[in-house]
């Protein structure tokens, strides 16, 4: 490990890649859906293993006592309302993950069996996601180094989690089902930047298979991390590449100020066992808001103390256990906490601060939390509180967390045992046998270096935008449909400018891009300009048809003697400017040309047909 920051870190991430095929268990198409004609509401609960033993992660999610709505979308079936057994595996999905396995030198295994995952926040209608083992082992190189791959399986996505109502949490079932490939390595990462190249590294090889889908949220990264003194934390979610620096970094801060705790705990008397009072009279008259409004709405104020914590639930301006303490209590819905080291504020005073140490029994060097909560679920709340304060003496536990938007972690659940997994017994194994193997490793995509140089010695592309085709996973579209229609250069500017821009500006992916042949067929064939090709896209991302966008934008091409039609008659109506400013006249006529023939006629040719239109005009008697 190297020093990275204020921290070392050991980290390995898992990569979750949807794939571009129908669903794994049915033939149900795998785009999202605004539409639904209905919904299902059900409750779930945890279950046992084969082995009797219960998931720890799975029996604090029960204990949320949520309900679930699930929203019936077109592409979804009986499959995914869990009323009709799985149909057989997708097979181009099971294929797609051993050409994964060839390409990342992992080892197939002789069959891959499903295996059922105990999920139970609502996400699968099942209370399961099913899984199976591709392969193990293997390495992928990054920057002179490899990387160890621990294992690559095929499994389900969950439903699409729309919004929360109250206790209620609304999935939608269009994405239920979508295969995903799961690729785990070593942890092997000792820096934020070696994360981000080999997630990146991976992604590219998946790409290339020419199998996967494209767009925000078709790709996620898990990470594991911690650092010496530390503990395995798994960190889930993360859609950006760019984040995964600055996630590890701030974990791994979180880790070090959580050791530099549990150190100065260990070397003084503490306790976190005291029990809790109720003290919701010592609030009748305050002038905090967040008390007031708590109270008003039915709460009671609870207040424990912990001995020899002051200073440690907040330290110096950074949040500590106390931030902790308050995510473990978010995911069970309780969101009221105070604690001593941030008082004075929350309009409490320094002398009410002080009488709600005596209420409490709070002397020098203690500290106290205070929870807003209803009175039925307050002593689950003190429990929690305790318990994640008396954690903070053995330093950093082991526990799954969110990535947020702003770089940071959230508490989410423990981490998840072997209790949860069980056999499927609805899936008939897959028996992988040499010939399948040696026709998929015929079958493999070129690397990435000679797919660049095919780009640039082929179609005269330079060399960096041709390793950017490849490494984007687009490298065989682009030989193929440019040796087909030519216009290479439209065809690059399309893929890596055109497309993304589409995509960021509505908010939308484009389901895969089939659609680029027409597009391109269309261009040779004189059907409009490559100057439309961006407004073409835009267009047909909100999911209109080729030909119906070319009419509705009225960029229909235009033949030569129609164009010069349209060029003669705005130079007439500024022979002023042809007058005055000559042969300098082009340009700002240009604007007016590409005004009415923007699209419709290549932009090279429409200057070069007005400026011999407005020289033939000064040589005119």
């Amino acid at each position: 490990m190297v020093s990275e920051g204020t921290a070392l870190i050991k980290a390995g991430l898992e990569i979750h890649q949807q794939l571009e095929t129908a669903k794994l268990f049915c033939s149900c198409p795998t785009d999202l859906s605004e539409d639904f004609s209905g919904s299902v509401i059900r409750r779930l609960r945890v279950s046992r293993s084969e082995m009797g033993e219960v998931d720890e992660a799975a029996r604090l999610q029960t204990a949320k006592n949520e309900s679930f709505e699930y929203q019936i979308t077109p592409n979804s079936c009986l499959v995914e309302l869990d009323e009709e057994p799985p149909h057989e595996p997708n097979m181009d999905a099971v294929r797609t993950g051993l050409e994964m396995a060839l390409l990342l030198h992992s080892s197939p295994m002789d069959e891959i069996h499903f295996m059922r995952k105990i999920v139970v926040d609502g996400s699968n209608t099942a209370g399961f996601q099913r899984t199976a083992l591709i392969s193990l082992g293997g390495y992928v190189e990054v920057e002179g180094r490899r990387i160890g791959i621990q294992s690559i399986c095929c499994e389900e996505d969950a439903c699409r989690k729309i919004e929360r109502r109250g206790d209620t949490v609304v999935y939608r079932l269009d994405r239920l089902g979508v295969p995903l490939l799961e690729i785990a390595t070593d942890p092997d990462i000792d820096s934020p930047e070696l994360l981000k190249a080999a997630a990146r590294k991976i992604g590219m090889l998946l790409r290339a298979t020419g199998r996967v889908k494209r767009g925000i949220g078709t790709i996620r990264e898990d990470l594991n991390i911690s650092i010496p003194g530390g503990a395995r934390v798994e960190i889930k979610g993360v859609q950006e590449l760019d984040m995964l620096p600055e996630i590890a970094r701030n974990e791994a801060e979180r880790q070090k100020r959580l050791v530099e705790a549990a150190a100065r705990l260990s070397a003084s008397p503490h306790s976190a066992g005291g029990g809790w009072k109720d003290i919701t009279p010592l609030f009748s008259s305050t002038h905090s808001p967040v008390i007031a409004k708590a109270v008003r709405g039915g709460s009671i104020i609870g207040g424990t103390v912990l001995k020899g914590y002051s200073g440690l639930l907040a330290h110096g301006g950074r949040s500590v256990i106390g931030t902790e303490i308050a995510q473990r209590l978010r995911a069970v819905g309780i969101h009221g906490i105070l604690h001593s080291d941030e008082l004075p504020g929350y309009g409490i005073g320094e002398e009410e601060k002080r009488a709600i140490a005596v209420a409490l029994g709070a002397g020098k060097g203690d500290a106290f939390v205070l929870c807003a909560a209803p009175e039925g679920r307050m002593e689950m709340a003190m429990q929690i509180i305790s318990s994640r304060a008396e954690e903070a003496v053995k330093g950093v536990p082991e526990e799954t967390r969110d990535a947020r938007e702003d770089g940071g972690t959230a508490y989410s659940r423990p981490l998840p045992g072997r209790a949860r997994m069980y056999p499927e017994t609805d899936v008939v194994p897959i028996r992988v046998d040499s010939r399948l193997l040696e026709e998929i490793g015929r079958n493999l995509p070129e690397p990435f270096e000679l797919q660049a140089s095919r780009i640039v010695e082929g179609f005269g592309i330079h060399s960096q935008q041709a390793v950017q085709i490849a490494e984007e996973g687009y490298g065989q579209l682009f030989l193929e449909t440019a040796g087909r229609h030519g216009n290479a250069a439209v065809l690059a500017r399309l893929l890596l400018n055109n497309l993304p821009e589409a995509e960021r500006a509505s908010g939308r992916s484009f389901q895969g891009l089939d659609f680029i042949d027409g597009v391109m067929e269309k261009l040779a064939a004189g059907a409009f300009a490559k100057e439309a090709v961006p407004s073409l896209l835009a267009c047909m991302i909100e999911g209109k048809g080729l030909d119906e966008c070319i009419a509705s934008l009225g960029i229909a091409g235009v033949d030569r003697d129609s164009a010069a039609a349209v060029i003669s008659r705005i130079v007439s109506e500024h022979m002023d400017i042809v007058a005055e400013r000559r042969e300098g006249s082009v340009s700002p006529l240009m604007g007016l040309a590409m005004k009415e023939l923007r699209g419709k006629l290549d932009g090279r040719e429409i200057s070069q047909m007005l400026t011999a239109e407005v020289k033939r005009r000064l040589a005119s008697p």
